[in-house]
């Protein structure tokens, strides 16, 4: 997966593409690194960096208040990303309008379904929200990757769920 992230108004590319379980290889503006990483409670990853660096960083990352927003959390400091949600081969510049394929809405990190606000069988738009998660007391409204139909919704409301399940499938 390919994203552009900006922070304090720098911008940036990110690769990210898993080597094995635990281990991705990272490269960020072209720059390659083999990270493991590891989930450190709710909000947390703990990232220990092979290569000249041999550092170890422990990271939080929530959403932020708004889409594309998450909140990152390091060596005491807060700053906020923004996140283009960009994807190699599966979206485009146009904010995903054109993807193809069945595309899956992911739980971005461990929550709460508050709403589902459509059906299995129900047509939608691209970036149409579609449903709601709790997580840390807010509330994400998560949108559909693309124009088509709602093929599986696969949580109920009020079930928690962790980090990267499938919520709805869009075809």
């Amino acid at each position: 997966m390919t994203f552009d992230i900006e922070i304090n108004g720098r911008g940036r590319t990110i690769s990210i593409e898993r080597a094995v379980a635990g281990r991705y290889r990272v490269t960020v503006d072209g720059r390659a690194h083999v990270v493991d990483a590891a989930r450190a409670g709710s909000f947390g990853l703990s990232l220990l960096f092979d290569g000249a660096e041999g550092s170890s960083r422990e990271i939080q990352v929530a959403p932020g208040g708004t889409p594309g927003e998450v909140l990152v959390g390091i060596d005491g400091k807060s700053v906020t990303a923004l996140v283009n949600g960009r994807r190699t081969g599966r979206a485009s510049s146009d904010g995903a309008t054109h993807a193809r394929g069945e595309q899956a809405v992911i739980a971005p990190m461990p929550g709460r379904v508050v709403r589902l606000l459509v059906s299995a069988g129900d047509a939608v738009d691209a970036r149409q929200p579609i449903i709601v998660v709790e997580a840390m007391k807010m509330e994400n409204e998560l949108r559909s990757p693309k124009a088509g139909r709602v093929k599986e919704i696969s949580v109920a409301a009020g079930e928690s769920v962790e980090a990267g399940r499938m919520l709805v499938r869009i075809e």
